[in-house]
């Protein structure tokens, strides 16, 4: 398996060449072509929400999978829309909903929603990214969470955008070698910690992004890579094979016992 650093490298090399690749890749053409042919279609919440196929690929586009059940919520954020401050959307603190919402502003655009770019083809560019980063995953988590931060953290704003994010905030943890358990601390002091370490404004600074997940992705491997076994008898750092048992089995070879 590759280390998250060479896994991450390789599919950054020629970013726009990997998301063609993936793009054109059977299973994502195959949803994509489904979901252009026939997201025109749908002219309401509800018809989105029927169309189980056109659901799914919706919510996986905007990171929303493991809201698949959650039809109840889904709706009221996208009958809200987001043109009101209390809208659900805009109140939630998961910056997801509210772009999904964004994209789907049926409140706003009534049935010519899905006439415009961002339900069309922005939304197929996001799932294509996250099937990119699903794929990452099945050879480095690591990695994934590289794509992922690298997609995600520019649009952060201030400490708590990334607190509110576990994905982002186990990058910021992993990089800095920062404890799980601040969780556990009052939200002002996890603020002031993450802001001890990291300026959220070079978030949005190409290079600056670059440099610190370079430094993730090291210090992601470090913490991952595996121990070297020794297989001799004083093997350094290693899990030995005792001299009694050497013994033992030189014993065995010769036809001992």
């Amino acid at each position: 398996m590759l280390t998250a650093t060479l896994s991450y490298s390789a599919i950054t090399r020629n970013y726009s060449q990997t998301l063609e690749r993936t793009a054109a890749g059977a299973s994502v053409a195959r949803e994509t072509k489904y979901y252009l042919d026939n997201i025109g279609k749908v002219k309401s919440v509800d018809d989105l929400l029927k169309n189980s196929r056109l659901y799914t690929y919706v919510l996986t586009a905007f990171d929303l999978s493991d809201m698949r059940n959650a039809k109840g919520l889904v709706r009221k954020v996208l009958e809200g829309g987001v043109s009101r401050p209390d809208s659900l959307a805009n109140t939630l603190h998961d910056r997801r909903y509210k772009a999904l919402a964004s994209a789907f502003d049926f409140a706003r655009l009534g049935t010519t929603t899905t006439a415009f770019t961002a339900a069309r083809h922005g939304t197929v560019d996001r799932y294509v990214q996250i099937s990119l980063e699903s794929d990452a995953a099945k050879q480095n988590e690591g990695a994934r969470m590289a794509l992922y931060f690298r997609r995600m953290a520019p649009k952060v704003t201030s400490a708590t955008g990334i607190l509110a994010d576990k994905t982002l905030l186990s990058v910021v943890q992993t990089t800095f070698g920062l404890s799980k358990a601040m969780s556990f601390q009052p939200i002002d002091r996890q603020v002031k910690l993450i802001g001890k370490h990291l300026e959220v404004a070079d978030l949005r600074d190409p290079g600056k992004l670059d440099k610190l997940i370079e430094r993730f992705t090291a210090s992601y491997d470090a913490k991952h890579s595996q121990p070297t076994v020794s297989l001799s008898p004083f093997g350094a750092g290693g899990i030995g094979i005792s001299p009694s048992l050497l013994s033992s089995l030189a014993n065995l070879k010769l036809g001992g016992y």
